[in-house]
């Protein structure tokens, strides 16, 4: 199962501290719902987990990130991630690429992930996937903001919307 997703958010500090934040994945990380960070292969390279539970469902992968592009002068990034299901009953790829622009004062941010699943959760389809996937995103950036603020970040996965997404995406919205 194939999906695209493109996002794009804005927030008021300047591009250079965005940048530093985005770019650090020990900093980063704890902005990520259900991510760790677990070894610093080199400078590129990083380990690491996601587990995400919603309804009956739960995933963990472990993986790896790596970072082929970081351009500090354009502020623009790609990286690409692997990952298998703990349990060995499928896995994950992603490529992410992204670009900071200066705009009103702050920054935006425009983000766009390419990720093949196979395995249990490709099951579900791209509409569970890009339903749970916009809800990470969407907590990802209040994470995100939070830290930039200097204000407590949760990293905590709020199950009760993704029980919804999950419910939604089996059975679909249904009209009468």
């Amino acid at each position: 199962m194939n999906t695209t997703i493109t996002k794009s958010f804005h927030v008021e500090q300047g591009i250079e501290d965005v940048w530093a934040n985005l770019t650090n994945p020990e900093r980063v990380v704890v902005c990520v719902p259900g991510a760790s960070l677990t070894e610093k292969v080199d400078d590129n390279n990083f380990k690491g987990g996601v587990e995400l539970k919603f309804g009956p469902v739960k995933a963990s992968y472990g993986g790896l990130i790596t970072f082929t592009e970081r351009d500090a002068t354009t502020h623009k990034m790609s990286l690409k991630g692997t990952g298998t299901d703990t349990k060995g009953k499928g896995g994950a790829d992603m490529v992410m690429t992204g670009k900071l622009a200066t705009k009103d004062g702050g920054t935006d941010v425009d983000v766009s992930m390419e990720v093949s699943i196979t395995g249990m959760l490709a099951q579900f389809g791209s509409r569970l996937i890009n339903d749970v996937s916009n809800q990470v995103f969407d907590q990802f950036v209040s994470n995100f903001k939070a830290q930039l603020s200097g204000k407590e970040v949760d990293s905590s996965i709020h199950a009760g919307s993704m029980v919804g997404s999950l419910i939604k995406g089996i059975f679909g919205d249904k009209k009468s």
